[in-house]
């Protein structure tokens, strides 16, 4: 499979995998930010994706990021969407968080779906589950 990539910006920089074998690929800031605690942020990556048809994007918060309390917010890239990545973080720590241009701010999986045709019923088959919710099957 082969997803094409477009530089909105000359020194933006493509997706990486640190690995050959990763699932995601490391998607880089292109700004220079400073997200304070509880603040959202929208960073911009310069890039833009072809991700074909039945397929999707899923983006993912770096692990590193996340422990320091910097996660991804939203992170779906359709098929159909052609303008600029922007990976939306927010500050959960108590801390401001400075990111650099270049930094890595997310990675980003890129998988296959299915396209289901709904179908209006006026049941639905019984399960054993049935409209058990949260918690359902115990908390501890």
């Amino acid at each position: 499979m082969q997803i094409r990539v477009k530089k909105l910006i000359k020194d933006a920089k493509l997706p990486t995998r640190s690995h050959f074998d990763d699932a995601g690929m490391d998607i880089y800031s292109t700004e220079e930010v400073v997200i304070h605690p509880g603040e959202y942020h929208p960073i911009k990556t310069g890039i833009a994706l072809e991700i074909p048809y039945s397929f999707v994007g899923l983006v993912w918060e770096k692990s590193g990021l996340a422990h320091k309390g910097i996660k991804t917010v939203g992170g779906v890239i359709d098929a159909g969407y052609r303008g600029e990545i922007m990976i939306q973080l927010r500050n959960f720590s108590n801390v401001d968080y400075q990111i650099q241009k270049g930094d890595k701010v997310a990675q980003l999986i890129i998988q296959k779906i299915e396209i289901p045709e709904l179908v209006e019923v006026a049941e639905l088959t019984e399960t054993q589950r049935g409209e058990g919710r949260f918690g359902s099957t115990g908390v501890k």
